[in-house]
């Protein structure tokens, strides 16, 4: 079997065990289709997920069902203002050995998981919010000048209240620069809240089957490796990150006049991750010009931070977005 064969097989795999996991967790959330895609990509890409919605919309029923659809530890902690990062950590306590002894002992956090739920993690204060800073980026913990390291794969999948709502604090830039998507949760249509209901409230809840292990999600990394990204699809992500800087040359009249702060390179390498996910759930085992241009509302509009003049305009960041990448050119 040859190579281009054996790696178009490898992407038919990968998209039949991509629609067995979207259609287990489709058995519980009902709509949401954009979201949920947002979460399953950046789970076999490696990435957080920050869920972002009014309370009530589901947020932390998906990130639930999901644990259930994966073979994969799971915890969940409630961020509130009186959290402490020992809470999230762990701490060190003295404790008395067998012979009688005492010494000193690290008693893990709830942060030492696979699948960790940080729900409304907006209602904590930054210096709890902090603690998750290390263990996003390099999947460790360092707690008492050692370093522990988590059992791959690891991901943290966030929820937060808009921040108009009463006792939320804004994430740190350096925070949201770390998840690999913010995808913002909107409200049912008419049909979705029928169906919600008659699942949650008249009996037709589904079972929810186990379909993709901790090995095996491992494994779709390496394959996502192998997905092809000519040079022209690369330089068409770095120039879609470079346009949302207003000093750029390749950023528009509207980045120059309300943009402070444009998306770092962090965003260039979720873009295409998230590209090559959408390219193997499609069975291609080559990323498209739409497939990095799908998900840059979702990678670059946490990215971005408005100037005073966009902030008093009420620009919409996700729509700005969205504009640039229509006009970035794919050849430069």
């Amino acid at each position: 079997m040859s190579d281009t064969t054996q790696l178009q097989a490898e992407a038919q795999k990968f998209r039949d065990d991509f629609q067995r996991l979207r259609d287990s967790v489709g058995r519980v959330i009902v709509g949401q289709q954009r979201v949920v895609d947002g979460v399953l990509t950046a789970i076999v890409a490696g990435g957080n997920v920050l869920l972002e919605g009014v309370p009530g919309l589901g947020k932390t029923e998906l990130v639930k069902t999901l644990a259930r659809a994966l073979y994969l530890d799971f915890r969940r902690i409630q961020f509130t203002p009186d959290l402490m990062p020992a809470d999230i950590i762990g701490t060190t306590v003295m404790s008395a050995g067998a012979d009688g002894r005492y010494q000193f002992e690290f008693r893990r956090g709830p942060i030492f998981t696979q699948l960790l739920l940080a729900d409304e993690i907006n209602r904590a204060t930054p210096k709890t919010q902090s603690a998750l800073l290390e263990t996003m980026q390099e999947g460790s913990v360092t707690a008492s000048g050692t370093t522990h390291i988590l059992k791959p794969p690891f991901f943290v999948l966030a929820t937060q209240n808009p921040l108009e709502q009463e006792g939320t604090y804004p994430l740190p830039e350096a925070q949201l620069d770390r998840f690999m998507f913010k995808l913002n949760v909107p409200f049912l249509n008419r049909a979705e809240l029928n169906e919600m209901v008659r699942r949650t409230t008249l009996g037709g809840q589904s079972d929810v089957p186990r379909i993709m292990s901790g090995d095996r999600i491992m494994e779709l990394r390496t394959v996502l490796e192998k997905v092809i990204v000519a040079d022209p699809l690369r330089d068409f992500a770095v120039r879609l990150v470079l346009a949302t800087h207003p000093d750029a040359a390749e950023s528009g009249e509207q980045v120059r006049k309300f943009v402070k702060w444009g998306a770092s390179p962090r965003a260039v390498q979720a873009l295409i991750r998230a590209a090559r996910v959408r390219a193997l759930a499609e069975g291609r085992a080559h990323v498209a010009f739409e497939d990095i241009r799908n998900f840059a509302p979702e990678v670059l509009a946490h990215r971005v931070l408005l100037n005073y003049d966009g902030l008093a305009e009420n620009l919409s960041v996700p729509a700005l977005v969205e504009e640039i990448a229509k006009l970035v050119p794919e050849e430069a």
